[in-house]
C-alpha cells in the first residue's frame, strides 16, 4: 500500500482546476474574456470571478476565517448572478488577483486546520449547515472543475481553443479536416437516431 497525503492530493485536483480555468483567459482579448456565449451569459471571466467567491466562501468564512475581501455581488440587494460576470470597471488583472488572494487564503485555511475540522455554511439552511474542511475542499474542487469544463466549452467556441492545459489538451489527434469529418459524422448518427425514437 502506498501513503497518501489527503490535503497534498485535495491541494494537487484544487490547483489543476484553478490552473485550467486561468489559462482558459491566455491570448484573448478583453471582449472574448468577457463575452456571454450562452443564453445564460456564461463568460470566461465571470468563471474567475465566480470561483474567487466560492473559495473564500467555503474555505474562509465557513471555518470562522473571513477573508476580509470585499465581495460586494454578494451583498443583501445585489443584483442576481453579479458574481457570474465582471464590470467594465473589474479589469482583468483585478478578477485573476482577486482569484489568486483568494486560493491563498483557501490553501491557508486547508493548512491550518485538520480535515475533521466543523465548519458552519452561512448561507445553508440551519440545522443543515455544518461541514467538515475535507467536504468543503471536495465541494470546492468539484465546482471549480465544473466551471472548467464549461470555461472549455466557452474558450472552444470563442476561438477553437481546447485543452486542459498549455502541455496536455487531452483532446483526440487530428487536424482541422478530421474533426470536421468527425463531426459531421456524430451529425450524421444523431440525425438517424433521432428518426429511430
Amino acid at each position: 500500500m502506498t501513503a497518501t497525503d489527503a490535503k497534498a492530493d485535495l491541494r494537487f485536483y484544487l490547483q489543476s482546476a484553478r490552473d485550467a480555468l486561468l489559462w482558459k483567459l491566455e491570448g484573448l482579448p478583453e471582449y472574448d474574456i468577457r463575452r456571454p456565449v450562452t443564453p445564460t451569459g456564461t463568460n470566461l471571466l465571470g468563471l474567475v470571478k465566480h470561483a474567487a467567491g466560492v473559495e473564500l466562501g467555503y474555505l474562509g468564512d465557513t471555518f470562522g476565517r473571513p477573508s476580509g475581501e470585499p465581495m460586494p455581488w454578494l451583498e443583501e440587494g445585489a443584483e442576481p448572478n453579479a458574481d457570474m460576470w465582471a464590470t467594465a470597471d473589474e479589469s482583468r488583472t483585478d478578477v485573476v488577483e482577486f482569484y489568486r488572494r483568494a486560493w491563498a487564503h483557501a490553501d491557508a485555511t486547508i493548512e491550518a486546520l485538520a480535515l475533521d475540522t466543523i465548519g458552519t455554511v452561512p448561507w445553508w439552511p440551519s440545522g443543515r449547515d455544518q461541514v467538515t474542511l475535507h467536504h468543503a475542499v471536495v465541494r470546492v474542487i468539484a465546482d471549480t472543475h465544473r466551471h472548467a469544463g464549461h470555461a472549455d466549452i466557452v474558450r472552444e467556441l470563442t476561438d477553437g481553443a481546447v485543452g486542459m492545459n498549455e502541455n496536455s489538451h487531452g483532446m483526440a489527434r487530428g487536424d482541422a479536416a478530421w474533426w470536421e469529418s468527425h463531426r459531421s459524422r456524430l451529425e450524421r448518427v444523431a440525425r438517424e437516431a433521432g428518426r429511430g425514437a
